[in-house]
């Protein structure tokens, strides 16, 4: 499968590869399950996690999933203003951004889910967990 890199990083470690914004210096990481688990304390708020990317997009890089227990959280950036490269599923990030839960349609969850290259689910969720993130940090993959 060829990996779509559609953004260049705006930093690079030797470690880390930074896209979208820097993330800031300082501020307490929420573990993903807790923000799920507590909706509605966190909707709106800005937060830092650290989460292992379940899927990625495969057409450009423009949002991934991640897992808490059961629940799925799709993130997305913020207005569309990077991409994250396609091979980057199963890595662990480092993430900043703006977590809400939102009512979620059959129209919307058909989409993602085609867009994920997943089934469509029989049953609907009644809300979706997101974060729109203004920076990722990914772990490079440095070669042996």
């Amino acid at each position: 499968t060829k990996v779509l890199r559609l953004s260049e990083p705006v930093a690079v470690t030797d470690t880390h590869e930074i896209f979208g914004a820097p993330l800031p210096e300082a501020g307490e990481f929420v573990p993903i399950e807790t923000l799920v688990e507590n909706a509605d304390v966190y909707n709106g708020k800005d937060v830092l996690v650290t989460t292992r990317i379940a899927r990625v997009c495969q057409k450009k890089g423009c949002f991934f999933l991640a897992q808490a227990g059961v629940e799925t959280v799709r993130i997305s950036f913020q207005d569309y203003g990077f991409f994250i490269p396609t091979d980057a599923g199963g890595k662990t990030v480092t993430l900043a951004g703006t977590f809400e839960r939102n009512p979620l349609s059959r129209e919307e969850a058909v989409h993602y889910a085609e867009d994920a290259g997943e089934p469509v689910p029989e049953t609907i969720p009644a809300f979706q967990y997101t974060i729109v993130a203004t920076g990722v940090s990914i772990p490079r993959t440095v070669a042996p």
